[in-house]
């Protein structure tokens, strides 16, 4: 079996390097395998022609404009190996090619795994050999008559039978089968594409499955011919590089200079930022002045005036309202800048994907998008889900050929694998259908379940009928999905049951009939649908195949796309009519890295470290796109918006754009705050007026350069300050470094500014010199475009339109080295390089790192959601939620990425809000305690003032309604709504005197006593509750986080009957006292509302046990109090005035 691991030899032997073993399984389950000899042989060869015959051929969707040779044949017949093939390895195993005979049905040329799609024979009688197709997907006929053969058939035609047709019987005009090859994919071809680069071409690329190769550079300077490949006096107005004015070509003609027509345009910038309105902004800044003012005073004059007759009231009250004034500085410094963006995808288009001189097909000169899902467990995160977030990104609309799709299954789950087979045989239908519509959300489940006119604005007469197609499509889809685990059970008690009756036989006949059978144990393995072992994690795990010790796997799922669009042909069999619809699907793999016992796996950041390395061989995409496996594209337009931030002039300084979360599912009134708008919509904008916004963890585009921990181009131009955001920067640059800046394309930041020598990579990014070789080609395809004066670190125009290298085993043999769980040893991966490890927040810390080398982020809020996602609505999960959220702040607090620490190249409010980021959790503390303060006032009868004089009353007023006159602007600058802001008002309450205590002490727990913290995975909703869809709000689930407010809400009640009842029986009642403790701890029970109303549960389903414990309580409170001060029997009777002072 191709997935089985051979035991690397022992002792002082040193290992040796990954090798990869080609090969299939017979029908009869004996491993046949493959060298790499047999597949770099010529074409001559017979044991080429035998691996030929028996592997069946899918499409080729690769441009091969240049004259065919048997090197390239044996490229593309590799290629199509691999792409039928599951590769494994690891730790002391040696990398394997499992062919796959079957996952899927399926019928697209880009399938793989499943056959393809219906090949036709040769018509030779007695022959049923595959006829080769172009790459077009179209059979390759020698003949005019279109008589199909096959190529063995054809040699022998024209060898033995006098090169005559065997159909219509006229000599064939070309002889050799590697002309016929060429003349076909000339004809099919839509436009030539630029040749390889390199005499070589992608052969130069190829390593050793035993030893890698050198590295070939050793220096840090980029070579850009090497990718440019064209000179001046070749190509003109088609070269990449515009020709000098009036300079000469070698035939000394003449140059030509820049053309007139495009030099005549004016240049006009992809974004543009939006300034709040001064009459907004203005005031908002005056009132943050007079509140600190207001402030200042106030807690001056509260510890000047000091309540003698309860000292300790007014301290603990005096220490809470000072950090309740500093936090309220950390939060609201870094609003003081607030900005909003606008993008043009006019422009965009215009200027990578129009025509025109240095691009004369028009072909796209974006570049390219390695889209990262990770999943880590299919039972709490539906596959279902996952599927249709990978169908989402499929459709999306952006050139196809620079999109690729990588899934990261963390648990190793057959039915993650083959729910992701069945999403890529699905995309067939559905991708072409949203791309011949124009269907908006792109996610099927969202689609299908939107509550508007389905056929409003569309024009097409036969959207109808396709539409109903496909939903019925979709239906029998999500049948198969919602089957598969039966299906895999079902299957591998099969295939255990055929083990252990052969297992039984076998014994029997050794021992004879009448000897007494011995038990045999087999383990209980999982088969996948060919009918051997699955990989990864089994059912029921063993050694090898468990959850945390399983080996690396990775499939192509999707083969890379052609160059050129490919369109359906007229007389193709299909279920819609796709006539002029570009039917290519993106690249899309599937990758679950090596686990083994006694490694450190590190979580999510690790899974993304290897899809990052894994990406960088396979497709190397100069750009990232992250999304949680519950979060899908909502707008199929959000890449080229965040594309247009990073080609802009100074896009070369971004680090990434953050999209904003939107969420569906959540109850309308937003219960528990999970829209979270005030985070997105006002503390994020206030961020992009500064250094950048934060990263949340989903939904962000990066740099690939910048994730590699490479300092931004020019980053010594900026000088921080902390004006700088509102005042104009009067920054000195030293003479000379901005022409010196230009020739650096990587820098580090323990470069002491010089280049980068990619001799010191491997101590850095590990052995690899694929990845390695991949950097710098990554920073120069993810520059903007040099089409203006002020663009600097730009590339040249048309220099992204090559064709995509073919992938071939010796790629995707060296991805599984890069995701072995030992590759990160003595590398800087997880420490500088990638996501950062040690905290459970490694998002918020992977950003932090990127602010503090001085790289910008820019925030993109699109006019359309350009993600959505789901959200936990019930109170348990919740909390779960930001206790997680807030340990990881307490983490940063106590760890090097404590922003009191950060560099000078972070300016000082960017600084402030990540300050604030690690503080926020420690605020519990003192907010618990002023909680309990009005119950206390209440019980004593004292208040934190001596009296309720005019000054206090003043101070109190000023105080709050500043409060209010701010939060109104603030929703006036950021477009959220009153309701949320109260929303966030009062979840910041109930998950300060819970969710972030426990953070607190847990994070303490961490730093003193070295307790490391685990946490679970956020149950994911599968959407398929169709009685309720809130059904998830009214369920309770204990949990010990409710004990501080439930202890709030019960201990403030309690005090309000005893302060009105004591008030009320005195003999001199001070109204006075019990007015402001109500007035408190009402302010308390408001803002906790929402969490008793979620003890509640749903209307008239109140758990019993509430109830009953919430009047023992209360019973006990009030006879402990009657105990400790009894009435007197003066005041028997209700005595005093109820005259209010």
């Amino acid at each position: 079996m191709g997935g089985q691991q051979d035991a690397g030899s022992g002792g002082a032997q040193p290992q040796p390097g990954p090798t990869v073993v080609f090969g299939r399984r017979t029908d009869s389950g004996r491993f046949i395998s493959y060298s790499r000899d047999d597949l770099d042989s010529e074409i001559s060869s017979m044991d080429f022609q035998d691996y030929h015959v028996h592997i069946p051929m899918t499409p080729d969707n690769q441009p091969m404009d240049e004259p065919i040779d048997p090197r390239g044949i044996s490229a593309k017949v590799e290629e199509q190996y691999v792409n039928n093939s599951l590769f494994t390895g690891g730790f002391n195993t040696i990398t394997r090619a499992h062919l796959m005979d079957k996952v899927v049905d399926a019928g697209h040329v880009q399938m793989t795994g499943a056959g393809g799609p219906k090949v036709s024979t040769c018509s030779i009688q007695g022959c049923d050999a595959k006829l080769v197709k172009n790459q077009h997907g179209n059979d390759i006929v020698p003949c005019e008559c279109d008589f199909k053969i096959c190529p063995e058939c054809f040699t022998d035609a024209v060898k033995s039978g006098g090169g005559l047709c065997p159909g219509c019987k006229e000599p064939y005009k070309i002889t050799e089968w590697e002309e016929v090859v060429a003349n076909s994919n000339s004809e099919a071809a839509h436009a030539l594409s630029l040749p390889p680069p390199g005499p070589g071409g992608k052969l130069e690329r190829r390593l050793s499955m035993v030893k890698q190769s050198t590295m070939n550079s050793q220096s840090g300077e980029f070579d850009h011919n090497r990718w440019l490949f064209e000179t001046k006096g070749t190509y003109g107005y088609g070269n990449a590089i515009w020709p000098d004015e009036n300079g000469e070509d070698d035939d000394g003609s003449g140059g030509h200079g820049h053309p007139k027509e495009l030099m005549s345009k004016p240049w006009r910038p992809l974004t543009r930022k939006l300034k709040i309105p001064a009459a907004v902004i203005s005031p908002y800044r005056l009132l943050v002045l007079v509140r600190m003012v207001a402030l200042a005073l106030f807690l001056a004059w509260r510890i000047t005036h000091k309540n003698e007759d309860a000292v300790w009231l007014w301290g603990m009250s005096i220490i809470c309202e000072l950090w309740f004034a500093f936090s309220w500085l950390l939060d609201q410094l870094p609003k003081l800048c607030p900005v909003n963006r606008a993008t043009d995808l006019a422009v965009l288009e215009e200027k990578f994907e129009t025509p025109h001189p240095n691009n004369p097909t028009g072909k796209s000169d974006l570049p390219g998008i390695d889209v990262f899902v990770s999943t880590a467990d299919p039972e709490k995160e539906p596959v279902l889900v996952t599927a249709n977030t990978i169908l989402s990104i499929l459709a999306a609309d952006y050139p196809v050929e620079k999109l690729s799709c990588y899934v990261s299954d963390d648990g190793g789950a057959l039915l993650t694998f083959e729910a992701m087979a069945e999403a890529a045989s699905f995309a067939n239908l559905w991708v072409p259908f949203c791309r011949k519509h124009g269907i908006e959300p792109r996610n099927p489940e969202s689609y299908f379940s939107l509550k508007r006119d389905p056929y409003k604005n569309k024009v097409k007469p036969d959207f109808v009928k396709d539409r109903r197609r496909v939903k019925r499509e979709y239906d029998e889809f999500k049948v198969r999905i919602n089957s598969l685990p039966d299906s895999i059970r079902r299957r591998s008690d099969a295939y255990h049951a055929r083990e252990e009756i052969q297992a039984m036989n076998k014994q029997r006949e050794k021992a004879g009939m009448d000897e007494p059978l011995e038990l045999i144990k087999i383990p209980k393995a999982t088969w996948m649908a060919d009918g051997t072992h699955w990989p990864g994690t089994w059912l029921h795990p063993s050694q090898d195949h468990s959850r945390g010790d399983h080996a690396g796997i990775i499939q192509v799922m999707l083969k890379p796309p052609s160059d050129s669009p490919l369109y359906v042909n007229g007389n193709e069999k299909s279920p819609i009519e796709f006539k002029d619809v570009d039917v290519r699907l993106p690249m899309l793999v599937y990758v679950s890295r090596e686990k083994r016992p006694g490694y450190d796996h590190n979580k999510k950041a690790g899974a993304m470290n290897a899809l990052v390395r894994a990406s960088a061989i396979m497709s190397n995409g100069p750009f990232i796109l992250n999304l949680d496996c519950d979060h899908y594209v909502y707008n199929s337009q959000a890449f080229r918006e965040g594309m247009c931030f990073m080609m802009d002039r100074g896009g070369d300084r971004l680090c990434y754009v953050q999209f904003p979360q939107r969420f569906e599912g959540i109850d309308p009134s937003d219960r528990y705050a999970n829209n979270n708008t005030v985070f997105f919509d006002v503390n994020m904008r206030a961020l992009d007026g500064l250094q950048g916004p934060v990263y949340v963890g989903t939904g962000c585009l990066f740099r690939r350069i910048a994730l590699y921990g490479f300092d931004p181009p020019r980053a010594r131009d900026h000088s921080p300050s902390c004006c700088s955001c509102c005042l104009p920067r009067r920054g000195k640059v030293k003479a000379g470094s901005e022409n010196s800046e230009e020739t650096r394309a990587l820098r580090m930041g323990d470069a002491d500014g010089d280049e980068v020598n990619l001799s010191s990579f491997p101590k850095k990014f590990g052995n690899s010199s694929f990845l390695i070789d991949s950097i710098p080609v990554a920073e120069f395809q993810g520059r903007p475009l040099a089409d203006h004066p002020s663009v600097k670190n730009g590339r040249p125009p048309g220099a992204l339109t090559i064709p995509r290298e073919i992938l071939d085993a010796s790629i995707v043999a060296e991805a599984i080295s890069v995701i072995s769980c030992w590759y990160e040893e003595k590398t800087e991966w997880g420490q500088r390089v990638g996501w950062i490890y040690g905290s459970v927040t490694e998002d918020v810390v992977t950003g932090y790192r990127m602010h503090n080398r001085g790289w910008k982020s820019v925030y993109c809020v699109t006019q359309r959601d350009a993600f959505r996602g789901t959200a936990p609505i019930n109170l348990t999960d919740r909390l779960h939620q930001v206790l997680r959220w807030a340990t990881g702040s307490v983490e940063i607090f106590f760890s090097r990425n404590n922003a009191l620490l950060a560099s000078s190249k972070m300016k000082l409010l960017q600084r402030v809000a990540y300050l604030n980021v690690g503080i926020y959790p420690f605020t519990s503390i003192f907010l618990i305690v002023y909680c309990f303060l009005p119950a206390l006032s209440l019980f004593s009868g004292q208040f934190i003032v001596q009296t309720l004089n005019v000054t206090f009353l003043t101070y109190l007023l000023v105080i709050t309604l500043t409060l209010c006159m701010l939060a109104m602007l603030e929703i006036k600058w950021s477009g959220i709504e009153l309701e949320e802001w109260w929303r966030n008002e009062q979840f910041w309450l109930i998950g300060g005197t819970s969710a972030h205590l426990a953070a607190v002490l847990q994070g303490l727990l961490k730093v003193v006593a070295g307790i490391e913290i685990s946490f679970t995975l956020t149950s994911k909703s599968a959407g398929d509750d169709e009685q309720d869809d809130f059904a998830e709000l009214y369920i309770v689930k204990w949990t010990s986080l409710m004990i501080p407010p439930l202890t709030i809400i019960m201990v403030n009640l309690i005090a309000i009957a005893v302060g009105f009842s004591r008030t009320i029986y005195s003999s001199v009642p001070q109204w006075s006292k019990l007015l402001g403790g109500v007035f408190f701890s009402f302010w308390v029970l408001a803002h906790l509302y929402p969490f008793a109303k979620g003890l509640m549960g749903r209307r008239g389903r109140t758990p019993t046990i509430v109830y009953v414990w919430s009047g023992l309580v209360a019973i006990t409170i009030s006879l402990l109090w009657v105990a400790i001060k009894p009435p007197s029997s003066a005041s028997s009777q209700i005595g005093g005035s109820f005259t209010f002072p």
